[in-house]
């Protein structure tokens, strides 16, 4: 499968920006997608998850409370909702799929430029 990632750009601290991730193929029913981050300098980290079936959320605390991820399945496509975007939250953003529970995330989109000026 392959995702394609948009919505990414600029924003001013407090702001607010979507981004989609959307699946290509006809059949596609992962376990569970995720979006992710990387900031200059730093390691990857996970921002939040979803089940694909159910819709059950789970988000890095870091960004709880601010972002929401939702997705689509008649779309194949996975948002991630950002709100009163700070300055930390400029990062590289990946979504990624995990085809089943016992295996990692793989998949990856290309990523989208994030970027919050204080």
């Amino acid at each position: 499968v392959q995702l394609q990632v948009s919505g990414g750009g600029l924003v001013q601290a407090g702001g607010s920006l979507r981004l989609s991730c959307a699946a290509s193929g006809r059949t596609f029913s992962p376990y569970r997608m995720g979006w992710f981050r990387q900031a200059p300098g730093k390691e990857r980290e996970f921002v939040a998850g979803i089940r694909w079936s159910s819709g059950s959320t789970d988000y890095a605390i870091s960004v709880k409370g601010r972002f929401t991820i939702s997705r689509d399945r008649a779309k194949n496509t996975l948002y991630l909702q950002m709100n009163s975007l700070k300055p930390e939250d400029t990062a590289l953003y990946y979504c990624a799929s995990q085809v089943v529970r016992t295996t990692p995330f793989g998949s990856w989109g290309q990523g989208t430029l994030v970027t919050v000026s204080s």
